[in-house]
């Protein structure tokens, strides 16, 4: 029997195991009961980056700000592509103005940035906004 996937809850940032076939049943959380895998992108900041960098499912990290056009325009790419990628990758935001010392941590030059994370560490990193299709090849040519 395979080892169950370890995925912070993107509301309590408690640890759930759930089975790999049970990713698309969709899971609650153990500690708060709510949907632990989200169909569109959750708030990420200073007090949960930590938590949620954790685990086994990778997570898709766009940083932006709300004075910036293209960061705008590349939000509902961004939400189509968390409802697209729900049960194999989670989709977070990360304002950037708001969250200055960890856009900062995170060698932030431009956004939009999009950051992949696997298992607490970075696994990759794209600059600026795409159409959908393009951020799916890239994400398939990162193994998510």
């Amino acid at each position: 029997m395979p080892e169950p996937l370890v995925i912070p809850c993107p509301h309590c940032n408690g640890l759930n195991r759930l089975p790999a076939e049970r990713l698309n049943d969709t899971p609650k959380c153990g500690r708060c009961k709510q949907a632990v895998l989200l169909s569109r992108p959750f708030d990420l900041s200073e007090a949960n980056y930590a938590s949620q960098i954790k685990g086994d499912l990778p997570l898709l990290l766009d940083v932006w700000a709300d004075w910036c056009g293209p960061c705008k325009s590349f939000a509902p790419i961004f939400t189509q592509a968390a409802a697209q990628l729900s049960g194999r990758c989670r989709l977070a935001k990360l304002d950037s103005e708001a969250n200055r010392n960890l856009a900062s941590q995170l060698g932030i030059r431009s956004i939009p940035s999009l950051i992949l994370f696997k298992n607490g560490r970075e696994i990759s990193r794209q600059a600026g906004a795409f159409p959908l299709q393009s951020l799916l090849e890239w994400l398939s040519s990162q193994g998510v």
